[in-house]
């Protein structure tokens, strides 16, 4: 029997570490086999396997770190400790939450929630064109319009412009009530759900009317220069290479492009027609463009998302599989 042992100061964080009916920790007992309890100011880790023991005391000292900055310990947070533990730095995984992006309308602090968002953050303060793909619920977008928040509060620039192609993934525009404007916003409302949530309606309201904040179809992106924004293409996988080139070359002075998507929801007739697809292979070696990929451990929604990622992950792959072996 392995024995390994955390002393901690405060009780609080160790209710906080142990969650709701001891749920955080019973995750981890059943995940890696171990046994925890607590005696007086010591939290005490009993198991026949050294490694899993070992792990269970990385993954602890690090989500006790995360309560010590002044979060609150979700199981989400608890299964990304447990999935990264072995391949990454718990000191890093630990230290995700230092500092925040913006305050919501509502007061919440916007954090990163795992290392791949971490670094996605850091690529769009480091350069002027950043890159975010990967699969739904990676807080690609949303964290991309944070960072345009912040960076318009802080007069960084004077204009948040997000956009997304307006393509028919099983609808058609004509045939949908109201006029243009009425029958692209159904494409546009995750970017106006997000904006909401950080400025609040009203606030939206009136930077909108006063025109700081755009939100618009990709179409009317052409033949603009974009100066003094931050500019987002959300959905970018939709875009087809002659659009990407269009939005890219849209790029003024004192400006920021994020574009984000995921290349395995594309809606276009032919897929492999992709601008994201393309954009990525062409600029990958360019100087201040940040390329950056998300995986299933990214996802921040219901733990079901993440396994639906994977699950698709892993029947892609095998069809390609099957495919080169007919081929």
């Amino acid at each position: 029997m392995t024995e390994k042992s955390i002393v901690v100061t405060n009780l609080n964080h160790v209710l906080n570490l142990f969650g709701s009916y001891d749920e955080n920790i019973k995750l981890i007992q059943e995940e890696l086999g171990v046994n925890v309890i607590t005696r007086g100011s010591d939290i005490k880790i009993t198991g026949t396997n050294p490694a899993d023991v070992d792990k269970a005391y990385s993954c602890i000292n690090a989500l006790l770190k995360m309560s010590e900055n002044g979060d609150e310990i979700t199981l989400q947070q608890v299964r990304y400790v447990l999935s990264m533990a072995g391949e990454s730095n718990t000191d890093e995984i630990a230290n995700l939450s230092d500092g925040g992006i913006c305050v919501t309308s509502s007061g919440k602090i916007i954090k990163p929630k795992t290392l791949g968002q971490k670094k996605y953050i850091e690529s769009i303060s480091d350069n002027t064109i950043s890159f975010g793909v990967g699969p739904a619920g990676t807080g690609k977008t949303f964290l991309a319009v944070s960072m345009a928040v912040r960076a318009f509060r802080s007069h960084d620039i004077s204009k948040i412009i997000l956009t997304r192609p307006a393509v028919e993934a099983g609808e058609k525009l004509g045939f949908l009530p109201g006029d243009l404007q009425t029958k692209v916003d159904p494409y546009l409302r995750p970017l106006y759900d997000a904006l909401f949530e950080m400025l609040g309606a009203e606030s939206f309201a009136k930077y909108q009317e006063r025109g700081s904040i755009e939100v618009a179809p990709l179409a009317y992106m052409r033949g603009r220069t974009l100066d003094d924004a931050f500019v987002i293409l959300d959905e970018a996988q939709n875009t087809s290479p002659e659009q990407m080139k269009m939005f890219l070359t849209r790029l003024g002075f004192n400006s920021k492009m994020v574009i984000t998507g995921d290349v395995t929801q594309i809606d276009l007739p032919d897929p492999r027609k992709s601008g994201l697809i393309e954009a990525i292979k062409v600029l990958k070696n360019i100087k201040d463009i940040g390329i950056n990929y998300f995986t299933e451990k990214d996802v921040v929604r219901h733990k079901l998302v993440q396994d639906i990622v994977k699950a698709y992950e892993v029947y892609n792959s095998e069809r390609m599989h099957k495919r080169y072996e007919k081929a």
